[in-house]
């Protein structure tokens, strides 16, 4: 047993390694994983290493480091780990330089990803300053809602990026980064949803990932859906987990705080299957999938009051949801920091589960939203890989 998370172990395979992935969020760790099951079907041989989760384990990598567990969200939570984060930053820089993988992937996760990939750069192991790493980007950073002057910095630094939405090719200049719409996973032909809309089904909440927000979010939650059961008295709730250590907070809470509730709500995990009357979600992956099954339901956040003030004046988009932002209206509306009020959201979820006309309106968006996730492709993500680390 390792005495420290720092002290990392060699790949398995002493062959050198042809892909190093690195996904230190559970989305950007599920997204990779369906790609490398993908690429080690059509290449069994390829020796595929990841600082991931267990999804990409899963698929067939050689897991270095589980990164999902450290994953955070905020300015204010950052600079709580900023040392933490520097050190780690530190290690999966030593360990690239000593095993010296072919490619590098670095998907979502801008703000750790794009440091090792200038620290890559400045070390001039990178393509881009001479070196022999292929530097690759999958999913792009939401350029488009802040920090637009990443895109200078990923066409310095990056060799190849794969974006998932069609609108994020136009910020970057092709002379300097080579940029592929591979398209959005939830709207590929092949993918089927584990959420299902059903009218008569409960209400599903959706406290996000990273254990940092759920713990802002997941009590509100219980609050909103104890407003809700107080009218509908027999609807349940599911509530989604993504790994045993968070449900085992979450069960904790729900004991400790809202024992009235603990015969009404259920708990899955995020890759089971589930039908859902409404849906009552903080911003994220399973938020968009709820969204393109035509779930109605609100979006929620709220989080240190430090990083709203600082996101209020960065940001440039005029709402959280990915959904909402694609199809330019709110439909999923959003209760954010001071206007998340569990009275004022439960009123909504209720017209939501009794008002057809509405539940009309969130399945025709949801049509709207997987045409606009569907637009022609310039490569699927597996060819785009596959080619940019030469396996074609």
């Amino acid at each position: 047993m390792r005495s420290s998370i720092f002290d990392l172990k060699p790949p398995a395979n002493s062959s050198r390694v042809d892909l190093l992935v690195i996904a230190g969020e559970r989305s950007g760790d599920q997204h990779a994983a369906d790609v490398v099951n993908k690429l080690k079907q059509l290449y069994p041989q390829m020796n595929v290493v990841a600082f991931g989760g267990e999804a990409l384990k899963a698929a067939g990598a050689d897991l270095i480091l589980d990164m999902t567990k450290f994953s955070v969200v905020g300015l204010y939570e950052v600079l709580v780990r900023f040392f933490f984060f520097s050190r780690l930053l530190r290690v999966i820089f030593q360990w690239i330089k000593v095993y010296l993988p072919r490619a590098v992937c670095f998907v979502d996760y801008p703000g750790f990803n794009l440091r090792l990939a200038k620290m890559l750069y400045d070390a001039k192991l990178s393509n881009k300053a001479g070196g022999d790493i292929k530097v690759l980007y999958y999913i792009a950073p939401q350029v488009w809602a802040w920090k637009e002057s990443r895109c200078r910095t990923m066409e310095k630094l990056i060799d190849e990026l794969a974006t998932i939405l069609p609108f994020e090719k136009q910020y970057f200049n092709p002379n300097e980064l080579s940029v592929s719409f591979v398209g959005h996973p939830f709207a590929a032909d092949a993918y089927h949803s584990n959420v299902v809309y059903n009218p008569d089904g409960p209400v599903l909440l959706l406290p996000g990932s990273r254990i940092s927000a759920i713990k802002k979010i997941y009590p509100m939650l219980l609050k909103i859906f104890a407003e809700v059961a107080k009218v509908d008295k027999d609807r349940m709730a599911v509530v989604v987990y993504p790994n045993e250590e968070i449900l085992v907070f979450l069960r904790k809470v729900l004991s400790k705080h809202f024992r009235d509730l603990q015969s009404k709500v259920v708990f899955i995990s995020d890759g089971e299957g589930v039908e859902a009357s409404a849906a009552i979600m903080s911003s994220g992956t399973m938020s968009l999938k709820c969204c393109l099954s035509g779930i109605p339901g609100a979006i929620v956040y709220r989080s240190n009051y430090f990083t709203y003030m600082m996101g209020k004046l960065l940001v440039r988009i005029k709402w959280l949801g990915l959904a909402n932002i694609l199809l330019k209206k709110c439909i999923w509306r959003e209760f954010l920091q001071s206007r998340l009020r569990p009275k004022g959201v439960a009123r909504y979820i209720l017209q939501c589960l009794n008002n057809e006309k509405l539940q009309h309106e969130f399945r025709e968006a949801a049509v709207e939203l997987k045409s606009v996730l569907s637009v022609k492709k310039d490569a699927t993500v597996c060819d785009w890989l596959s080619r940019a680390i030469g396996h074609v």
